[in-house]
């Protein structure tokens, strides 16, 4: 493109530096769209019922709005994984999708996101959604949306420094994407050993999603890991609340975590309980009969008070 050097040159620049600077640049909020965020909050509201037809047609009212938000991409994939045949229809849809439009970025992303869900249902399409992710990134300038992809995979494959940089260039586009943030927080609880970071990536998450019920677990595990115990009880509660039919992370380990967090506070009765709980809901039973094992055994019994007077 040739250079044209004139009066008005001097304004463009200056106007394109305004456009490009932090202060001007809105940042992207998917969950600020009604159009997006109230079929999104519907959906949510289905899938914790276990009413997954519904819950997948909701997410695709919400994808209509914003058809590369990441974490809606994954509720409808799982929603349709609760389902006999509906993922296979998914990914035959997306797989037509991309064969009439090849150069769309969103068929590409969501290819690669139901590639990855027909792995988790015992397929091996792990390089067939690489490849998605991969042609996505060449696609457009800033592909928040494949970088996620991506990073899951680097997540999965416990390439914890790759999943990170993945996830990192997911947020410069878009800071609020929760699926980015939560394998964020993730990560650097299990893998890179620092729970305050991860708590710095997910703990606003609830103000953008308020019905996620998951992410209420893992702030609750973050917290505990701190040894916050109240505020972890508090955001567990939530999220067994949110998930009362135990879809979800929060329904099937939500009763065996605040369980620990009592035990090591010596609450044995509050813990028993939590206990009893997992199993009339018959979840993560294997280690809530474990632990109330080691109750009756004496192994969590409350240590004796200390003396309050001088020493002899």
């Amino acid at each position: 493109m040739k250079r044209v050097f004139c009066a008005c040159t001097v304004f463009i620049t200056c106007a394109l530096l305004a456009l490009r600077s932090p202060a001007a640049a809105a940042v992207r909020n998917d969950f600020a769209n009604a159009a997006f965020s109230a079929p999104f909050a519907a959906g949510l509201e289905h899938f914790y019922a276990q009413s997954f037809a519904e819950a997948q047609r909701d997410f695709e009212r919400a994808l209509v709005a914003v058809p590369d938000d990441t974490l809606a991409i994954s509720f409808a994939c799982a929603a349709a994984a609760q389902q006999p045949g509906a993922l296979d229809v998914l990914t035959n849809g997306a797989e037509d999708a991309v064969a009439l439009t090849p150069k769309s970025y969103v068929n590409h992303v969501r290819l690669g996101f139901d590639y990855l869900f027909e792995s988790l249902a015992g397929r091996d399409r792990l390089q067939d959604a690489r490849e998605e992710f991969d042609t996505a990134l060449a696609s457009v300038p800033d592909p928040a949306a494949a970088h996620v992809g991506l990073g899951i995979m680097r997540f999965d494959e416990r390439s914890s420094n790759r999943a990170k940089t993945e996830l990192l260039l997911a947020l410069r586009t878009d800071p609020n994407d929760v699926l980015a943030r939560e394998y964020l927080g993730e990560l650097y609880q299990t893998d890179l050993h620092d729970p305050q970071r991860g708590l710095s990536y997910v703990i606003d998450v609830p103000n953008l999603v308020p019905r996620y019920a998951d992410i209420a677990f893992h702030i609750g595990s973050l917290l505990a890991e701190l040894h916050q115990p109240d505020a972890a009880l508090t955001y567990l509660a939530r999220g067994l609340a949110l998930d009362p039919r135990h879809v979800g992370e929060a329904g099937q380990h939500g009763y065996t975590l605040m369980a620990r967090i009592y035990l090591e506070q010596h609450r044995v009765p509050e813990a028993t309980h939590e206990l009893e709980l997992a199993l009339a809901g018959d979840v993560d039973t294997v280690y809530a009969r474990t632990l109330l094992a080691k109750i009756k055994r004496g192994d969590y019994a409350s240590p004796a008070p200390e003396a309050t007077g001088p020493r002899q």
